[in-house]
């Protein structure tokens, strides 16, 4: 299975890039992905928003082939 994983603001900083197509095994979810993806960085920050195909969820949504796995840093301001 193929999945897109877009990278937003600070975390395309974090990784290095602004998009992946990774190979997924059936049953990866988010945490997954972000494991095989992200390296020996530290795993997916508990702040961050996670979207798949445009809908928020968590790192422990199961994804499916051509899923498209959005990550945004918090939002901060004022």
């Amino acid at each position: 299975m193929k999945v897109t994983v877009k990278y937003f603001a600070s975390m395309r900083d974090r990784v290095g890039r602004a998009e992946d197509v990774v190979e997924i095994a059936d049953g990866s979810t988010v945490a997954d992905v972000w494991k095989q993806v992200a390296g020996d960085q530290d795993l997916l920050p508990n702040n961050t928003l996670i979207a798949v195909n445009m809908e928020y969820t968590d790192s422990k949504q199961t994804l499916k082939d051509g899923d498209e796995l959005a990550l945004f840093p918090p939002v901060t301001g004022g």
